[in-house]
C-alpha cells in the first residue's frame, strides 16, 4: 500500500509546480490546458533549479510566491467545497471565506518543502483526451527521475477567466479525497469553527517551522 507520506511529498511537488511556473510566463485565456500545464511546469523546473532560496525551503519566499502567482490559474474555493462536502453548505459566506484562505495556506505550508526536491526530474506530458467543447477536463502527465515514474494528473475547469486547476491526483489519490475525511473528522467532533481554528492553529505551527534541508 502506497504511503500516504510518499503521496504528499508529490502532492506538493505538483502544488509548487503549477504556482512556480507561473512567475515566468502568464498564460491568456485561450490557452488550452493542456498547453497551460506543459508551459507552467516546465518554466516552473527550470525556475526552482536556478533559485537556490526555493531549493533550501525558504517558505516565506515560497508562500509569497504562490500568493502572487497561483491565485489566477487555481480555484481554491471549489478545492475547498470540494473537500467540504455536505459541510460546506452548512458554512456562513465569512466561514466559507476563512476555510479557503486557510485551506490554500495549509497546501503551500505543508507542501513547500517539496519543492527543495526539484533536482534531476523531468515531466512526460500525456496527450489530452478530451473533446473541444469540454468544460472539465484531466490533463495527465508523469514525473521521471528519481525511482519509479510518477503520475502527476491535473483537473481543470474551463471558466469565463480561462481554466483553472482545482484538483489534482498524484498515485492514484485525488487531492480533495485526502483532505474530506479528515476534515468532516473535524467538523463532526468539533463543528465548522473547530475546523477553522484547526487550519489556523496548523499554520501557525508551520509558518514558524524550520525548513527541514
Amino acid at each position: 500500500m502506497k504511503s500516504f507520506k510518499r503521496i504528499s511529498k508529490y502532492l506538493g511537488m505538483t502544488l509548487l509546480l503549477v504556482s512556480g511556473a507561473l512567475f515566468a510566463q502568464v498564460p491568456d485565456q485561450a490557452t488550452p490546458p493542456d498547453a497551460l500545464i506543459k508551459m507552467v511546469v516546465t518554466d516552473v523546473m527550470a525556475s526552482v533549479k536556478a533559485d537556490p532560496e526555493i531549493q533550501k525551503g525558504n517558505i516565506p519566499k515560497i508562500v509569497d510566491l504562490v500568493e502572487k502567482k497561483i491565485v489566477p490559474y487555481a480555484d481554491m474555493r471549489r478545492t475547498t467545497e470540494m473537500a467540504m462536502g455536505p459541510n460546506w453548505k452548512k458554512a456562513t459566506p465569512e466561514q466559507q471565506a476563512q476555510l479557503t484562505s486557510e485551506f490554500k495556506g495549509l497546501l503551500i505550508r505543508t507542501y513547500s518543502g517539496a519543492l527543495s526536491q526539484l533536482r534531476d526530474q523531468t515531466v512526460q506530458f500525456k496527450a489530452l483526451r478530451a473533446a473541444p467543447d469540454d468544460k472539465d477536463v484531466v490533463v495527465k502527465t508523469v514525473v521521471l527521475g528519481r525511482g519509479d515514474p510518477v503520475p502527476l494528473d491535473y483537473r481543470l475547469e474551463k471558466t469565463d477567466k480561462g481554466w483553472k486547476v482545482y484538483d489534482m491526483n498524484i498515485m492514484g489519490v485525488w487531492l480533495v479525497e485526502a483532505y474530506r475525511n479528515q476534515f468532516s473528522n473535524q467538523i463532526s467532533q468539533n463543528g465548522i469553527e473547530g475546523l477553522v481554528k484547526f487550519l489556523q492553529d496548523r499554520n501557525k505551527q508551520l509558518a514558524t517551522a524550520k525548513p527541514a534541508n
